[in-house]
């Protein structure tokens, strides 16, 4: 009876736990947190900062104090900090209700190992939850975006994450076919990164690399681009700083590699889909969901590849989280701890 008590006073959360960002979803509330999955530490392991105020650190620290991102390519790189950041979070969803622990739905990438999800399952319950659970994130993303995966008919979602795509095809409430891999919005950053020291012999930092990928990234060419933006990093000459103008045709010569793996993987998934869901989505197309979804012009390389519709959703940050938050009232997650 206490039991039943407490599930109906405690929250249901579901939580979006990206490499590159930290989602919240708290039932009946919506999304309550959206921060960015970077926490910073002191050489003792004290909790500095978490969320933004830590992102600002990054690159930024003296030698005692530590910025990092603990996840890598979606799963768990550090699990002590991983649960830090995931408590920290939890509470800040929550607060004043601590004495009322939630049950959480997580999502997890699709092909991950047993090891990935039993770490995430035990950083979870050390976070604070009552109960864990896991959802593939291609299945939450199709459920945050409203598609029909519990019908028979074939749905397709390309989730290009932070550290990780995910191309998955859904029916039935499961998935049929699914690609994942570590090629995401990180690499899109890299790719940059590497083409500053490549062509000019400039270093620059992850979050200028971002800067440049927001304000100039393309996958495909299109008129009235922007002219250029100022770009600042050190010689690796003369070791001073410097400042250059980037174009937008070179920030997109310089994506070449990780696109071409992403519209790789969607080929690939393409062609294992059995052919009576193939053929549904010759008329249904793909949905595209996560942060890379924003780089302008992705719809239309991959609407050129696949010579399928693609569709952008509404919010592609939030579909995982909202996803996560659904799995309560649809379909049922795979219960992760009995």
């Amino acid at each position: 009876m206490f039991r039943s008590l407490v599930g109906r006073l405690a929250a249901d959360i579901g939580v979006d736990l990206g490499t590159a960002n930290t989602l919240v979803h708290v039932q009946g509330r919506g999304i309550v947190v959206r921060e960015p999955s970077v926490i910073a530490t002191s050489a003792d392991g004290q909790v500095l900062a978490v969320g933004e105020s830590a992102k600002r650190m990054i690159g930024r620290t003296p030698a005692d104090i530590t910025a990092t991102r603990p996840l890598r390519g979606g799963v768990i790189a550090d699990f002590e900090i991983t649960t830090s950041m995931l408590s920290y979070f939890l509470k800040k969803a929550v607060p004043g209700r601590s004495m009322l622990r939630p049950r959480v739905v997580v999502g997890i990438p699709s092909g991950a190992t047993a090891v990935e999800k039993r770490a995430l399952i035990d950083a979870t319950l050390r976070a604070g939850a009552r109960d864990a659970y896991l959802i593939e994130e291609p299945l939450a993303a199709a459920l945050g975006v409203g598609l029909p995966v519990a019908e028979p008919i074939a749905s397709m979602v390309v989730d290009i994450g932070g550290g990780r795509t995910q191309v998955a095809v859904i029916t039935l409430g499961g998935i049929v076919t699914c690609r994942s891999i570590r090629t995401a919005g990180d690499d899109i950053d890299e790719a940059i990164m590497a083409y500053a020291r490549r062509a000019y012999n400039l270093m620059i930092g992850e979050r200028t690399a971002e800067e440049a990928k927001i304000a100039l990234g393309s996958a495909y060419p299109s008129e009235g681009e922007d002219p250029g933006l100022p770009v600042r990093g050190r010689d690796l000459v003369s070791g001073l700083p410097r400042t250059l103008r980037v174009t937008a045709g070179e920030i997109r010569a310089a994506l070449t590699e990780p696109l071409q793996a992403i519209v790789a993987a969607v080929r690939q998934t393409l062609e294992e889909t059995p052919p009576e869901l193939a053929a549904d989505l010759v008329g249904r197309g793909l949905t595209l969901v996560g942060g890379g979804a924003l780089l302008r012009g992705i719809d239309r390389l991959l609407m050129e590849v696949t010579g399928m519709q693609v569709r952008l959703s509404d919010d592609p940050l939030t579909a995982v989280a909202l996803g996560t938050g659904m799995a309560f009232e649809g379909i049922d997650a795979k219960k992760a701890v009995p």
